[in-house]
């Protein structure tokens, strides 16, 4: 039903797939992102859930950055390492002119699409090429310039760098122990079977591949208000 009304503030979440004009299946794409967005929504509380809005873009919104971050983690760890996509996460207000269809503006809305902006153009950086999630406030009206970003932008985007670089080097075996790790309370004996390894080798890949620092910077960002 079409109206206008104010959302206080929150955490607005958008997201699209990476080199989705490339893909031979669009519609298989398509599904693989709906499935992974409904496993996302059975995990995470929403103050709206993700749904895709149009093509291959996303969106949904949390009543904390911590939960944005969650949501925006769990659903790269869906989809990897076959498809991967970029989160743009923006906290302000929102006007939400058609609940049914998901339309959104607002200073939150055009936050995360300045943030998911930024994601895309740090990849023809060598530093950040590995980057898919970025924070962001809205800028001060009439002023653009990046100075005008807080402490706790930086801070946070700062995290969400390493976090995205250790992501970006592991093998599929690791994707697929952190995912376990996130999804559930699996324990690493567990995954080992599964892996058909031995628990040794899961705890070495936890330890010293990056899996370990993954799950306890998660653990902090959830924290997050």
């Amino acid at each position: 039903m079409l109206g206008m009304k104010a959302e206080p503030g929150s955490c607005t979440l958008l997201g699209d797939v990476v080199a989705s004009r490339g893909a031979v299946d669009r519609r298989a794409l398509h599904h693989t992102l709906e499935e992974a967005l409904r496993a996302v929504n059975a995990t995470v509380p929403a103050h709206s859930a993700l749904r895709v809005t149009v093509g291959d873009e996303f969106q949904g919104r949390y009543d904390t950055v911590g939960a944005a971050l969650d949501a925006a983690l769990r659903t790269r760890l869906e989809l990897l390492p076959r498809i991967d996509v970029r989160v743009g996460i923006g906290r302000g207000s929102v006007e939400v002119f058609d609940d049914d269809r998901g339309l959104e503006d607002g200073p939150g809305w055009w936050a995360a699409r300045a943030a998911i902006v930024a994601v895309a153009g740090t990849s023809t950086r060598a530093a950040t090429r590995s980057l898919r999630t970025a924070y962001a406030l809205p800028l001060t009206a009439g002023d653009p310039h990046e100075q005008t970003r807080t402490p706790e932008e930086w801070a946070i985007n700062a995290a969400l760098i390493t976090r995205d670089a250790l992501i970006g080097g592991l093998d599929e075996r690791s994707l697929r122990i952190l995912r376990a790790l996130v999804r559930s309370q699996a324990t690493q004996a567990e995954i080992a079977e599964l892996e058909g390894i031995s628990p040794s080798a899961v705890s070495q890949r936890v330890r010293t591949g990056g899996i370990g620092a993954i799950l306890e910077s998660h653990t902090l960002l959830r924290r997050l208000p």
